[in-house]
């Protein structure tokens, strides 16, 4: 039996039922045995069949040979039909429909009964679609409750209305284009159906199928769309079953919500607000009849590329109204004259902020107990600030970037993407159009895949398309694969040739030189690339931008309340979803050691309290395993050293001595105590009590890391990080986050966490993060470097800010990769964290002077002046330092306690100069003239700014800023020329382990 005949037969079958017997069709027949069963019920359906066209006075013997006068028709160019033997065909009509039995009969029940028992297996539940919740768009709100983003699935950009709140002239409308017959039919129309398949001989090309709202709901909601005679039959199967399961309302709400309508808009409530700017219920007839147009081709009647078929299409549905009794002759005419009365088109690409609103979704389900974001149309507010969290992004993006560039690892491995393909269908636009297809739309087109063409000349013609160029409309309506990247696209326009620079062209349609980098030889007509623009004369010129390896995160934390201000989880989230920020753990270097300086503080020393900067080894821990002897990022010790430049510069030998009595009496007590405090501060959820430890050897989430530096800033006052503020469904709130105290780490007091706090302010003022010397009374903070420079970081503090950066490459694949020698967090983060901190500055976060004690600490602590290198106490100006008071009031003097007053006689005469000497004796920490005057971020103020103090501007976008990058040159206020980070000094010595195996 010829195959389509027996697709044919098992579809007449599926059809049979669902219009003779809808509540008994059967699913499986036994080919054995019912054969005369399957020949009953196809002439019990043809005879259906015959008696619906009866009542419509047509003739269907008619029909059907007028639609079978042209064989080549049906073998030669329908998909559905092709291979069929015409004569089989018309022998089978006679047989089932006119009650002939020929002597040469194509039909066999068996071959019919398999496939349409194989067709029909695993079919979906029609009573789901009655308890069916339509994924809908959700609105982010940021922090100030402006609009930021929306975020929906794939096909589900939509907000539901119950079927009641559609007006019935709006339903009315849609049921007159659609499906006439939708009130009277039980999910099939078998004239529908059968006007097709004639159709589909009489006119082949894109198969028609009849289909009802009802067929429309299965076929978008259930069994898909696939255009298949496997799936026809399950469609009618299912949307038999539908009209029993569910009334008719209950049905056309399913498709008035679903339908896809065009401009990004799924369900008639979008599409009424993205076409019209209203709700569905303010619908005026034409506005109605112009979306009850669009399912039968919304990409081809698009009032915005084609309103002439958009016009035309209206005038049908409002004919097809008039005729129903919708509207009378009056109202139809007044709607035809009426202009389109579209709203501009809003582009609702959202293009930073990706992590961030995937982390609310997070929270949204471990929060608000919501099954995500996108099952319904939600309002969410969230904790966001819109235009500090662009400019992170920026800025983390050109930092990583420039890392790359300038450690030589930076590869060019081809254009994000090409337009050629989008450029000659533009071109090719003003040719006649085919008629479009009777099934609704797709969802858009993806973006562009990156294709490129072989056959690309070498240069692109400059003739323009339209009002603007070819390559323009294509790159504006192009979505680039790396959507969140900041840098500006730019299409090739021409190679160049003979070593001259090629051509790219810009959105705003100007032509700019490109500097192609690692990338000349390699580009090829309407690539498109990522560039940094810079002003030359006459035309703009244009670095090429390439997507770096490494990887980094930023996140900018509010140190009161907990709430996420930016969040940068990673370069990319289209290249990497996994949010660095609060998925994955790394090692924090020496950004976790004042937790050892807090215990020490806690216990009793003061910020002068000398410690020897020398070799050290503690004892195994529990007398298993190997004692550990750490050392120096750059070896070596300085002998005695106070508590403060032991943290300023990150001495590694210094933290470990503190464990031998400077927290307590034993090593393991003292580590027990630095976990105790780290736990409490919700760093880990277990502590690895192991004597690196206090190094950072246990890896962190920067979150946690974040919210320790918060609690600092608050005096042990310990945040909890979110972003969600609240989610609302249209009036009612379903989830608002209760206001909560601040969680008080009690494992040490106000005293030691303000103490802690002048500790980190000196950090930014003389230690390892010298560079922000600028911001000093403004941000205290840490860097961290891990083993090998696998990890560089900083986190600081304002006191209303948290600001922490990493920079690492990911080690999903098991192997660590190292940032190179020297590139440590003061080297990479901390220029990072001062472009972020001047950001937030100017949108809307208070610039102030680091608070003092507050009135709890206040009366615990006394000041007074020292000599900041060697601790004394001085009578007369020195530094100012903060001192824990005894419980009697009097000055707690500890700074002998764990380097005797005499035995200091024993060492060196400049023992009170720490660090190693380098480059011709100058020590790490004895200044020149020009490292007090010298500003690093000069330039860079200048470049944000425009020059002088950066002004406090409310909720301003910055752009991203142009780094004082490490390794460029600047000059010296004192004439000499000098390479920022070229003086022979560490700004961040935090190597770990020193030479123990076992570490």
């Amino acid at each position: 039996m010829n195959a389509i005949l027996i697709k044919l037969f098992a579809t007449a079958l599926t059809l049979s039922q669902a219009t003779t017997r809808p509540e008994a069709i059967r699913t499986q027949f036994d080919p054995a045995r019912d054969g005369p069963e399957v020949v009953r019920i196809l002439r019990d359906g043809c005879a259906h069949m015959r008696k619906a066209f009866d009542i419509e006075d047509i003739n269907l013997d008619e029909l059907i040979s007028t639609a079978m006068e042209d064989p080549k028709a049906i073998a030669g160019e329908s998909k559905i039909l092709h291979g069929l033997d015409i004569g089989e065909l018309n022998t089978s009509y006679k047989q089932f429909c006119k009650g002939e039995n020929p002597p040469n009969s194509p039909f066999e029940a068996k071959a019919v009964i398999e496939f349409y028992n194989k067709a029909v297996e695993g079919l979906p539940d029609a009573n789901a679609l009655k308890t069916l919740k339509l994924p809908g768009v959700s609105t982010i709100l940021d922090g100030n409750g402006n609009r930021f983003s929306e975020t929906a699935e794939p096909n589900g950009r939509r907000i539901g209305v119950p079927i009641g709140q559609i007006p019935p002239m709006v339903q009315k409308a849609f049921i007159a284009a659609e499906d006439k017959r939708f009130e009277t039919h039980r999910g099939i129309d078998e004239r529908g159906v059968i006007r097709a398949f004639i159709g589909n001989l009489a006119a082949p090309g894109r198969p028609a199928g009849g289909s009802t709202i009802t067929q429309q709901v299965v076929k978008n909601l259930s069994v898909g769309d696939d255009v298949t005679y496997e799936r026809k039959i399950r469609e009618m199967i299912v949307a038999a079953r539908a009209e029993q399961a569910m009334t008719k309302p209950e049905i056309l709400g399913l498709y008035l919500n679903g339908i896809y309508l065009g401009r990004g808009a799924y369900g008639i409530e979008m599409a009424a607000r993205s076409y019209f700017g209203k709700s569905v219920k303010d619908l005026r007839v034409p506005e109605a009849a112009l979306l009850a147009g669009m399912p039968k081709g919304p990409n081809y009647y698009s009032p915005d590329r084609y309103p002439d078929r958009a016009r035309e299409r209206r005038a049908y549905v409002l004919s097809r109204m008039k005729e129903e009794g919708v509207i009378d002759e009056a109202a139809m005419n007044a709607a035809l004259k009426s202009d389109l009365g579209l709203v501009p088109l809003e582009r609702t690409r959202q293009e930073a902020g990706f992590y961030y609103v995937d982390h609310l979704g997070r929270e949204a389900r471990s929060l608000a107990g919501l099954d995500s974001l996108t099952a319904s149309a939600y309002t969410v507010r969230s904790t966001l600030n819109a235009g500090l969290q662009s400019a992170t992004e920026s800025i983390l993006q050109e930092a990583l970037s420039r890392y790359e560039a300038s450690t030589g690892r930076a590869r060019f491995e081809g254009a994000e993407f090409n337009l050629t393909d989008a450029v000659k269908r533009i071109e090719a636009a003003a040719a006649p159009t085919p008629a479009p297809a009777p099934e609704p739309a797709p969802a858009p087109a993806p973006a562009p895949k990156g294709a490129r063409s072989a056959k690309a000349a070498k240069a692109v013609p400059a003739k323009p398309a339209g009002p603007k160029p070819a390559w323009q409309r294509a790159l504006e309506s192009a979505r680039a694969p790396l959507y969140d990247v900041h840098w500006p696209l730019a299409v090739v326009l021409d190679t160049g040739a003979k070593g001259a620079n090629p051509r790219v062209g810009l959105a705003d349609g100007r032509v700019a030189s490109l500097n192609p980098g690692q990338a000349r030889g390699k580009l090829v007509p309407y690539d498109v690339v990522r560039v940094s623009l810079r002003e030359g004369k006459g035309a703009p010129r244009a670095d090429l931008r390439v997507k770096p390896q490494v990887q980094g995160a930023a996140l900018v934390l509010e140190n009161r309340t907990g709430r996420i201000l930016a969040m940068a989880g990673g370069f990319s989230y289209p290249l990497s979803q996994l949010n660095r920020v609060t998925q994955s753990v790394r090692q924090p270097g020496s950004t976790l050691k004042p937790l050892t300086y807090l215990a020490a503080l806690n216990a009793g020393l003061q910020p002068n309290t000398l410690v020897m900067d020398a070799a050290v080894t503690l004892p195994p821990i529990g007398g298993v395993g190997q004692s550990w002897s750490p050392k120096n990022y750059e070896g070596g010790g300085a002998g005695p050293i106070t508590l403060r430049r032991g943290l300023e510069h990150s001495k590694n030998l210094v933290t470990a001595q503190l464990l031998r009595g400077g927290i307590a009496e034993k090593p393991e007590q003292s580590l027990q105590r630095v976990c105790d405090i780290a736990l409490e501060a919700q760093l880990y959820a277990e502590c690895e009590r192991y004597y690196p430890f206090v190094l950072g050897a246990q890896p962190v989430r920067m979150i946690d890391l974040a919210a320790f530096y918060a609690a600092i800033a608050n005096e042990g006052a310990r945040p909890s990080p979110y972003a969600l503020e609240s989610v609302s469904q249209g009036d009612a709130v379903v989830y608002k986050r209760a206001d909560r105290p601040l969680a008080r780490i009690g494992s040490s007091d106000r005293v030691a966490f303000y103490q802690i706090k002048s500790l980190l302010q000196g950090v930014t003022q003389r230690g390892t993060a010298a560079a922000l010397a600028r911001f000093a009374p403004y941000v205290a903070g840490k860097t961290g470097t891990s083993e090998d420079e696998n990890d560089a970081w900083f986190a600081g503090f304002t006191n209303d800010i948290t600001i922490v950066v990493w920079f690492g490459y990911d080690n999903a694949d098991g192997r660590r990769r190292t940032l190179g020698r020297g590139q440590t967090g003061g080297h990479l983060a901390v220029p990072v964290f001062g472009q972020i901190l001047q950001a937030a500055w100017a949108n809307g976060v208070p610039k102030s002077p680091l608070a003092p004690p507050s009135p709890e600490a206040q009366p615990l602590i006394a000041d007074a002046t020292i000599d900041l290198y060697s601790g004394r106490r001085v009578a007369g100006g020195g530094f100012t330092e903060h001192f824990r008071l005894q419980p009697d009031g009097r000055l707690a003097d500890t700074q002998y306690r764990l380097v005797p007053q005499e035995s200091l006689y024993a060492m060196r005469p400049d023992a009170d100069r720490d660090g190693d000497a380098l480059d011709g004796g100058r020590s790490d920490d004895v200044r020149r003239p020009e490292d007090d005057q010298y500003d690093p971020f000069a330039e860079l103020g200048r470049q944000l700014f425009g020059g002088g103090a950066p002004p406090i501007r409310r909720a301003q976008p910055v752009p991203a800023p142009e780094p004082l990058w490490p390794g460029r040159s600047a000059r010296s206020p004192f004439g000499d020329d000098d390479d920022v980070y070229r003086r022979p000094r560490r700004r961040d010595p935090d190597y770990l382990f020193g030479e123990d195996p076992n570490y």
